[in-house]
């Protein structure tokens, strides 16, 4: 087993848009420990050297996607990444190319609002059955992997095409909407279809596999964006 160094500089990217012109910023010592991660690192900072550092974090367990942030110049989960594997200087800032509530906050409005376009919720069939809609095992594995999103926003982070496109789902919108057109108990999947297979969805989608690079699932959103073309283009023949 790797021997952790026993001290750890972070610098970490400081900003605050009531006070600040531009990000800087400032360099922390840690005190290593075997198994730490970032979220440890940076709660150290937190509790020891500077109390007004803000970050994101809740469950700790890589399933809340909430403490996504730009780490050594990729997008990573905080609460996952070891210490032990990033050196003796760590760099840490908010993920890009998102407004920075402060220091490391992202504002989580624009992400959901694209969200949003691609109606993520579930429309059922009605009259409701009594007790539950049945899905057969084969049905559930189609939409299994998409399940596994954590609205974590790496990916949204790393597409250039959101960077640029505000009228852009991106890549974490198509998967939601791939997730709930290959349900088999969701009936919206025409109006769906519709709002991403569009001028301005999926077809803007340049594949640069970013998305897919910095998915902390290893979740491809360019498998499902090519899912969404293929229903796309199929239902477009029908018309």
């Amino acid at each position: 087993m790797t021997t952790p160094p026993k001290t750890v500089r972070l610098r970490i990217q400081r900003f605050d848009p009531k006070t600040d012109t531009e990000p800087h910023y400032d360099t922390f010592e840690v005190t290593t420990k075997p198994g730490m991660t970032v979220l440890d690192a940076l709660f150290q900072v937190l509790e020891k050297q500077d109390r007004l550092l803000a970050f994101r974090y809740s469950c700790r367990s890589a399933v809340c996607g909430s403490c996504a942030t730009f780490i050594n110049g990729k997008q990573r989960l905080a609460c996952n990444t070891q210490i032990i594997k990033l050196g003796r200087e760590v760099t840490i800032g908010p993920l890009p190319h998102i407004p920075v509530i402060r220091d490391l906050a992202v504002d989580l409005r624009p992400y959901f609002t694209k969200m949003h376009m691609v109606k993520p919720y579930f429309e059922a069939k009605e009259p409701y059955p009594e007790k539950e809609f049945i899905q057969s095992p084969k049905d559930r594995e189609a939409i299994d992997v998409a399940i596994d999103c954590i609205d974590c926003m790496s990916c949204f982070s790393a597409c250039p095409m959101g960077w640029t496109d505000p009228k852009y789902p991106g890549p974490a919108a198509f998967v939601e909407a791939a997730r709930f057109i290959a349900d088999t108990r969701d009936t919206a999947k025409a109006e769906r279809l519709a709002l991403v297979g569009c001028e301005d969805g999926v077809w803007r989608c340049h594949t640069v596999f970013n998305c897919a690079e910095a998915c902390p699932k290893s979740i491809d959103p360019a498998h499902f964006i090519q899912y969404i073309k293929r229903k796309a283009t199929r239902a477009s023949l029908k018309r």
